[in-house]
């Protein structure tokens, strides 16, 4: 894995980030936005983009954003590889990590 997608994101989805990425490997969740580990080639070009700056290269994530980092792992446990977010939509859940979060305020 190489970048991952913390709690600032979470309901915010922005989306620059998947405008920004060349390999299409950023997937949406209804709260938020994932890097699929398998597919990302570790360019960064998502991270400057990131107006909520929520994105972090795996070595950097906060600590109090630790359970991000196995969350985007796990997400995709049961989806495996995809070949790309535009070809297989939306993901229908999020990971618990981020379903259970209260909502952010608007």
């Amino acid at each position: 894995m190489t970048y991952v997608i913390a709690q600032p994101c979470a309901d915010v989805k922005d989306k620059a980030c998947i405008e920004e990425c060349p390999v299409d490997c950023i997937y949406e969740g209804p709260r938020m936005l994932y890097v699929h580990p398998d597919e990302c080639v570790d360019c960064g070009a998502c991270e400057p983009v990131c107006p909520v700056e929520a994105i972090f290269y795996e070595d950097d994530l906060p600590q109090e954003w630790a359970a991000f980092g196995p969350a985007a792992v796990e997400v995709f446990d049961e989806s495996g590889s995809a070949g790309g977010a535009c070809a297989s939509g939306p993901l229908g859940s999020d990971h618990p990590v981020v379903a259970s979060l209260s909502p952010a305020s608007s």
